[in-house]
């Protein structure tokens, strides 16, 4: 009979008496933040990427998402929180350097929209590569429509210290080939990520309202808080509910991303990226010799597919993310799921980042079986509940096929992370990551002191519809980052940068030795 498999805190008395729990704290964090350029008039702004931030194809730390107006800020991996954020600071104010009386918006929903057609696609240069970017974001504007393509988030990568995984595969008594043990166990790590991930728009969403631009003059099905704004009264995030970016039609045809091995996980993205949807034939893939999409099948590549969560490599080369998975396993894993923080300069801070850690190292010590399809049932539906009515008194979710409070299931999953949090604790010689839980369970008692309640309270008591609410607070920031130091080296590293990008995008562009079509077709032959 096999051995029961040890509890979480059965496995951290092992890591202090027999390991090194100081493994567990120096873990690597590196942030992405999306945020929306807005002009003066208070419309999304329909200037190019600006010059002064270099490319947007091979700037490292600066780039675009979606729309040439939705930035993206990326840090690398710190094995301190506190150094991605003072990172993200500094990359935050030299933008503002760049930008003509333009700012940042503050929140995931954005700004006021004038249509789709208003929208600008993101451009990467005349290079394959940078033409197939840009295509693939064509093609998402056809499928899904350009107005959901510039909700903003905060996307959070993790990784284990590289010295943690012999550790634990020592302590845990297991054999074998040290990186099947490690993908097995980021898998595990990812499956309670998406078991307990509505932990996350309940704790830290921030979306409960929304300009009524976003839906074009249709009617959706929220109630009215203003004659500018939509909201659920009890909403938390909804970004992840039923109007933010999903891939629902995939799931209509039956195509849904394995999470049992990464194996397994590889090949259900294989199928999506190499099977034709009738749907999108309809659409055609190159007419009137223009790229309306890069190819008819479920998914374009595999970034279209939508998850809350992903298991990630660094890439090389032109490659797939699911070729440099199965080249090296899994490096970190990506948390995709926070709302954009409006509260805070950067959109997250280290009371956040505190309790991830947390969290991440729960989900990794945790048991994880596989999940069943009816248990994927339930965590779809358990994130659509949460993100549309999260706030509700007596709100019950589904767990194991039981009705459960949420207030006492999110006290309990919060309570048994309390060990995981003493022990980081006792590694960093502070109490920071027992009260960033200690506020978490303190939003549990009370929904109110969530994001986004107090966004919603503010917003009443303000009288202030959902565009009045977020200009304010994006002002208030773009004041706060005018007053910013940014210190020589960075500074000159920075503009380094910058030159640096612009030349690389020159060099690809010029080292193209195919048509964009023979390259499209050696790319999706790999």
């Amino acid at each position: 009979m096999p051995l029961a498999p040890l509890t979480v805190e059965q496995q951290l008395a092992r890591l202090c008496e027999q390991g090194d729990p100081g493994l567990l704290l120096r873990g690597r964090v590196g942030l992405e933040k999306e945020s929306l350029r807005v002009a003066k008039s208070g419309g999304l702004a329909q200037t190019p990427h600006p010059a002064g931030l270099g490319s947007a194809l091979t700037h490292p730390w600066i780039t675009t998402d979606y729309s040439e107006a939705l930035l993206e800020l990326v840090t690398p991996p710190f094995p301190d929180p506190g150094q991605a954020l003072e990172f993200l600071r500094e990359l935050h104010t030299y933008v503002y350097r760049q930008l003509d009386e333009e700012i940042l918006w503050s929140t995931s929903m954005p700004c006021v929209l004038a249509g789709g057609d208003n929208i600008p696609v993101a451009r990467y240069g005349s290079s394959n590569a940078g033409q197939m970017k840009t295509i693939y974001r064509v093609g998402l504007g056809y499928r899904y429509g350009r107005v959901m393509q510039v909700i903003a988030g905060v996307h959070y990568n993790y990784s284990f210290a590289d010295e943690f995984w012999p550790m634990y595969q020592q302590l845990l008594g297991e054999q074998g080939d040290l990186r099947a043990f490690t993908d097995a166990r980021y898998m595990g790590l990812v499956r309670n990520l998406q078991r307990y991930g509505w932990l996350i728009p309940y704790l830290f969403g921030a979306s409960p309202a929304v300009c009524k631009s976003f839906f074009l003059g249709k009617t959706p099905g929220l109630e009215v808080f203003d004659e500018t704004t939509f909201y659920e009264p009890w909403a938390t995030s909804l970004r992840m509910g039923d109007i933010g970016y999903q891939n629902r039609r995939e799931e209509g045809m039956g195509i849904k991303a394995n999470y049992d091995g990464l194996e397994d996980y590889v090949a259900s993205l294989y199928q999506a990226t190499h099977t034709s949807a009738l749907l999108w034939e309809e659409l055609g893939v190159k007419v009137n010799g223009e790229y309306r999409q890069l190819n008819a099948n479920i998914l374009q590549i595999e970034n279209e597919y939508y998850s809350s969560v992903r298991p990630k490599q660094i890439l090389q080369d032109n490659e797939t993310p699911s070729m440099a998975l199965t080249r090296d396993g899994i490096a970190y894993v990506e948390l995709r799921s926070l709302d954009v923080n409006a509260y805070h300069p950067l959109g997250v801070d280290q009371r956040q980042l505190c309790f991830l850690q947390t969290f991440m190292s729960w989900c990794l010590l945790h048991a994880s079986p596989r999940i069943s399809l009816s248990e994927r049932r339930e965590i779809d539906r358990n994130i659509l509940k949460v993100a549309h009515e999260g706030r509700r008194p007596g709100l019950e979710l589904v767990h194991e096929g039981e009705s459960v409070p949420l207030s006492g299931w999110g006290t309990e999953l919060l309570n048994a992370m309390q060990p995981v949090a003493k022990v980081l604790d006792e590694q960093a010689g502070d109490g920071r990551f027992q009260q960033a839980l200690d506020e978490q369970i303190e939003k549990m008692r009370d929904p109110e002191l969530t994001p986004s309640g107090i966004m919603l309270s503010e917003m009443r008591e303000n009288g202030e519809g959902f565009y009045q609410f977020a200009r304010r607070l994006s002002q208030m920031q773009c004041n706060y980052f005018s007053k910013q130091a940014l210190a020589d080296a960075s500074l000159l590293r920075l503009d380094e940068l910058t030159l640096e990008s612009m030349a690389r995008q020159k060099h690809i562009e010029e080292a193209d030795s195919m048509d964009l079509d023979s390259y499209l077709a050696a790319y999706f032959a790999q």
